[in-house]
């Protein structure tokens, strides 16, 4: 599920060239305007493993190097290295994530420290050297996951449901790690030289340090990518939701000039972000996984200043007069004059016996490269009848033996795009079956075959290694109180609200809502949470982009009374 950004190139070789590109002299005279002078010795260490990633270094005479340490003495890995006009800094810079690799100096001399608020402003600022730090970041990211040994060392089952959520965390948040089989005889030589047992997988190790019932919660503490106040105050607009109507919310709220905070209980990317092709959004006439199409959106909210923080579960919404009080799982409670609800709707089960002990071992809501590269060579099916099934029975077909598509409906057109249909229907890997459902699952530890039940027609039993189950979702409100929701739980906006939503503070308020505001002044909805979406991408964007527009009117209006 590795996200790739074609601008930066995938080739090794290309990858090394933009990690170590140099500042040409204009370019770092600019850049010292916004740092302050250094002197480093040799051999001194001026970021270690763990630490937080708040500054950037900008070489002057010095020269350091970027190592992963070795428990060995001596046997530290050397991954870059930095001479006069080269820069060290890395992707974390943006997301707050503490530092992978410890930089020390190799020859002493002089460098330029650009401290945190500083580096915001240039990046603001100068889009020039913004753009060339941004790629160079990126494909330090790049090398560092490429590489074979790492940092972040997971051990346990990578496709239990435990692994499954922590791989998709990782994945989603683009942190460099690799993942030891706990029966394999790496991993039973980490957990007895931890005097670890099987109790305690799953298991992080990051350099010296050793995490036991590792949790996405948890290691995102560590990697300092949950949510941190920081103490500058009331955010102006905070984000509950990542997926693209959200991101779109944070790039454009940050990019104009508004204090961001986007939170999202999973990971950033939503459902968008396990689709495995998206061929209809627009400038991408070759299509784009979903996981690409977000991974490129928070990196452009991270480069605006956008503050990002998952998993990050937001359980109560209190709104006031001039600001709202959002309070997260662990207590946190985050002041903000505005609040955009993009927490999009969570996905439907089947009412079948031995569901939810068999999520995540061998039942999925996804089907990206990596839950397909876990049924590669194997028999699946897909359930659905719209165009995310579609979507997945097409891609699966590449990877798996042979795909079956169990359709409810009599019919594929109903609800699926005719180009999705003719091609599954020319494709021989895949069988399509209308009128039928899935009745029982069958295995012992993982899912291996599954009775299909077809309306007129008998009762069969399919091997079956891997089903995708693409049924459509519910709204994920159940936490919101005093927000008007229709029959259904999705969020009421502007026209859609009635009188009786809008009641006696919008009387006194003596103005309509905006476009995307709800029931209650300065709360806005966009993407799929809201009352007659349109579920599309493209749609949910829009929203986000939109709803920003009126959250700055808003303000403005806040601001004159």
């Amino acid at each position: 599920m590795a996200t790739s950004f074609p601008e930066i190139g995938d080739r090794p070789e290309d990858l090394v060239g933009l990690a170590s590109v140099r500042l040409t002299d204009e370019q770092l005279a600019r850049a010292v305007r916004y740092a302050e002078p250094e002197e480093v010795a040799g051999g001194q260490v001026l970021f270690d493993v763990g630490d937080d990633c708040g500054d950037l270094l900008l070489c002057g005479s010095a020269r350091l190097e970027a190592v992963r340490p070795s428990p060995a003495p001596g046997r530290d890995e050397v991954l870059l290295r930095y001479g006069p006009g080269q820069f060290v800094g890395e992707l974390g810079l943006l997301t707050g994530q503490r530092r992978h690799l410890r930089v020390r100096v190799r020859r002493p001399g002089t460098v330029h420290r650009v401290g945190a608020g500083s580096f915001r402003l240039l990046m603001a600022r100068e889009t020039e050297l913004s753009d060339l730090f941004l790629r160079s970041f990126l494909a330090r990211r790049r090398l560092l996951r490429q590489a074979t040994a790492q940092t972040l060392r997971m051990v346990g089952d990578p496709e239990s449901a435990e692994g499954l959520r922590l791989r998709t965390f990782l994945a989603r948040q683009g942190v460099a790690h690799s993942w030891v089989p706990d029966g394999s005889a790496e991993g039973t030589a980490l957990l007895g030289a931890a005097g670890l047992t099987a109790a305690d997988l799953p298991v992080a190790s990051i350099g010296a340090e050793v995490l036991t019932g590792v949790t996405p919660g948890a290691l995102s503490e560590r990697l300092n990518l949950s949510f941190r106040d920081t103490g500058s105050g009331t955010a102006d607009l905070t984000v509950v939701g990542a997926g693209p109507a959200g991101l779109a919310a944070a790039v454009h709220g940050a990019s104009e000039g508004l204090e961001t905070v986007l939170l999202d209980a999973v990971a950033t990317g939503g459902q968008a972000a396990t689709s495995a092709r998206i061929e209809n959004y627009l400038g991408f006439p070759f299509g784009l996984s979903g996981a690409d199409l977000t991974a490129r959106a928070a990196v452009q909210a991270l480069k605006f200043g956008a503050r990002i923080a998952s998993p990050c579960t937001v359980v109560a919404l209190e709104p006031g007069t001039g600001e709202h009080l959002v309070t997260l799982s662990d207590g946190a409670r985050i002041r903000t004059r505005a609040v955009v609800l993009a927490t999009g709707a969570a996905y439907r089960a089947l009412p079948v016996d031995r569901w939810s002990e068999l999520t995540g071992r061998g039942i999925h809501y996804s089907a990206t490269d990596m839950e397909a590269q876990t049924v590669a060579g194997a028999p699946v099916a897909v359930v659905g009848g719209a165009n995310s099934a579609g979507q997945a029975a097409l891609h699966l077909a590449r990877h798996a033996r042979k795909v079956t598509l169990v359709v409810r409906g009599a019919g594929l057109g109903t609800r699926m795009s005719a180009y999705l249909v003719d091609r599954i229907l020319g494709d021989p890997r895949i069988t399509v079956l209308t009128d039928t459902q899935v009745s029982a699952l069958h295995g012992a530890e993982r899912l291996e075959a599954v009775t299909l039940a077809r309306h007129g027609g008998p009762v069969r039993r399919i091997s079956c290694a891997g089903l995708f189950c693409f049924i459509g979702a519910t709204p994920a409100t159940d936490w919101l109180t005093g927000v008007a929701l229709d029959d259904n739980g999705f969020v009421r906006t502007d026209l859609a609200l009635s009188d009786t939503d809008l009641g006696p503070r919008w009387r006194d308020a003596g103005r309509a809502p905006l476009p995307y505001e709800t029931s209650v002044p300065g709360v806005f909805a966009a993407g799929d949470v809201r009352t007659a979406s349109l579920k599309r991408v493209a749609a949910a964007a829009g929203d986000g982009a939109s709803a920003v527009r009126s959250v700055h009117q808003y303000l403005a209006l806040s601001a004159r009374t």
